[in-house]
């Protein structure tokens, strides 16, 4: 099994310390998760002006929106946000 390289965009970092601990903690494990699936069962690919992105739900109410380039086997976490403004 080949592991993903996790790169947390700076927004994203921001975003994480907004966030209250139990929610991080779940988010944190997720993103985690990734390096090994980068496509999960509860992942979407997104489509439009987000066509490159996938999203996973955390807790139903989070979204964390990544891309992934299976060349190099990097996943690139955009934002994590309250599903209220996941798509602005």
């Amino acid at each position: 099994m080949v592991c993903y390289k996790i790169f947390i965009a700076p927004k994203a970092s921001k975003d994480l310390r907004k966030l209250p601990k139990d929610i991080l903690r779940s988010i944190s494990g997720e993103i985690d998760y990734l390096a090994n699936n980068p496509r999960p069962t509860n992942c979407k690919k997104l489509k439009g002006a987000y066509a490159e992105e996938y999203r996973i739900r955390i807790r139903s109410d989070y979204r964390v929106l990544y891309q992934i380039n299976d060349n190099e086997k990097f996943i690139h976490v955009l934002r994590i946000l309250h599903r209220k403004e996941s798509y602005r």
